[in-house]
């Protein structure tokens, strides 16, 4: 279309027309060019276990400190941080009013929280990468770590961009294609190809989470699901109870008696790490 911009940031490859924003709500055409609404707007951080995240295989046992900026791409049922990456939350009209803080400071924060860990987690970081990759390019340059927990569902040109840059990675793979399509606005398949390059990178780490919802995630879609991800060389994957959030407030929590089903599923793959959590 005549005078739109394409946004590579991620699987979707918005056209965005003057004036207009991406699906993610925070990626605007303006002035002739592309623009992350709200750059530099923090709108959580904060100290975590690394474990949180959850990595089990990043310098177990330390901390990291935590950013987030507004927004996301997905739009999942269940997403227990709605209020900062949805565009139904009042945060989303005061996106742009909260202190900039700026990638130096962010990295001089790290290095005074004490940990030596900066993770891009909470919302989506793939909707705010040029502010994520400011600030890891310089955590990367004095000898720290960066650690992206996303959906996964890059462009090739984004991962490309990012995967220099990020030394951990936590995505969610959260069902299959027919999941995707149902309950997060998204697909599968951009995931996978994301799981599949980011294991071909030398000296990454990557760890993956599926929520497991009872009544919508069972022993079939499971066995399959498993299946893909031994075929893209996973080695370590979380499995993690849902609580009733959002728009899936009327659903009951998942069972740890469902929890464990999916886990003895999940044990007959050859991923040779499998945790199960809450």
């Amino acid at each position: 279309m005549a005078g739109t911009l394409t946004c590579d940031f991620c699987w979707r490859m918005c056209a965005i027309a003057p004036e207009q924003r991406g699906v993610c709500g925070i990626r605007e055409h303006k002035d002739g060019a592309l623009r992350t609404v709200g750059y530099g707007s923090l709108v959580a951080s904060g100290i975590d276990p690394i474990e949180k995240k959850p990595f089990y295989h990043v310098f177990p046992g330390s901390s990291t400190f935590s950013i987030a900026l507004f927004g996301c791409n997905l739009a999942c049922a269940f997403c227990q941080n709605h209020h900062i990456s949805q565009k139904e939350s009042y945060l989303y009209r005061e996106i742009g009013t909260q202190k900039y803080i700026t990638p130096d400071s962010i990295a001089r924060k790290l290095q005074s929280s004490g940990s030596r860990i900066l993770s891009y987690t909470y919302s989506e970081p793939i909707v705010w990468q040029d502010y994520m990759l400011d600030c890891a390019t310089i955590v990367h340059n004095q000898g720290d770590v960066n650690c992206m927990i996303t959906n996964g569902s890059f462009s090739p040109s984004s991962l490309e961009r990012v995967l220099p840059y990020i030394d951990a990675f936590n995505i969610d793979v959260k069902g299959d294609d027919l999941f995707y399509r149902t309950y997060c606005h998204g697909r599968l398949q951009p995931v996978l190809d994301a799981v599949e390059k980011i294991n071909a990178t030398s000296g990454k780490v990557l760890e993956v989470t599926t929520l497991i919802i009872e009544g919508i995630h069972d022993e079939h879609a499971m066995s399959i699901l498993a299946g893909q991800l031994q075929e893209a060389k996973v080695k370590v994957w979380h499995l993690s109870r849902f609580f009733p959030h959002w728009n899936m407030k009327d659903r009951s929590p998942t069972s740890e008696a469902c929890l464990e089903r999916m886990l003895a599923i999940a044990s007959k793959s050859s991923i040779p790490y499998i945790y199960g959590g809450n």
